[in-house]
């Protein structure tokens, strides 16, 4: 079950739900809009290796905005911070800005129970187009969950800003004899 915008309100004011800063203006009918932060990460070589870490770049967006790029990868981030110890939550790209051809958090849209944080946005534009700190970038939903719960406690707890894979340091990595 999803929950709707009422019940996310009354999750976010009972503490089910933590969003910081939390917004009534931002509830949706089943969802909550969420904004783009003000920082972006991309990866500097050429290629990215799974099995290493990755330099980065950071760009901070001022008010006149930033130009994302096509063939680019760029890592931002929400400003707010959202989870729960009770509710799975889901993030999608808003359909508004899907339709300005950026695509927002397609692989990695599920969030664990017991994450608390700023979430990190794959960001991957069809043309160049340029975004702006604050704008509305996507929408969290919050789902039921049933059974035993564990909470999270990988290594993305308590994320502030974009981060960038830390899939290097998996203990068990695709293709590792």
């Amino acid at each position: 079950m999803i929950l709707t915008g009422p019940e996310i309100s009354a999750a976010a004011n009972d503490g089910r739900i933590r969003i910081c800063p939390f917004n009534a203006e931002q509830v949706n009918p089943n969802s909550y809009n969420v904004r783009l932060g003000s920082t972006l990460l991309t990866y500097t070589d050429p290629v990215i290796d799974a099995h290493r870490h990755n330099p980065t770049h950071a760009v901070m967006i001022d008010r006149e905005g930033y130009v994302l790029r096509p063939d680019e990868l760029y890592l931002g981030h929400t400003m707010e911070e959202a989870g729960s110890d009770t509710f799975v939550p889901l993030l999608f790209g808003r359909s508004s800005v899907g339709r300005l051809g950026l695509f927002v958090e397609i692989t990695a849209p599920i969030g664990d129970l017991g994450f608390h944080g700023q979430w990190t946005l794959m960001l991957s534009p069809v043309r160049p187009l340029r975004v702006y700190p604050g704008m509305k970038i996507g929408q969290i939903m919050f789902f039921v969950a049933t059974g035993s719960v564990e909470l999270y406690r990988g290594k993305y707890q308590a994320s502030t800003g974009p981060q960038p894979s830390q899939y290097w340091r998996d203990p068990i990595k695709a293709g590792t004899p």
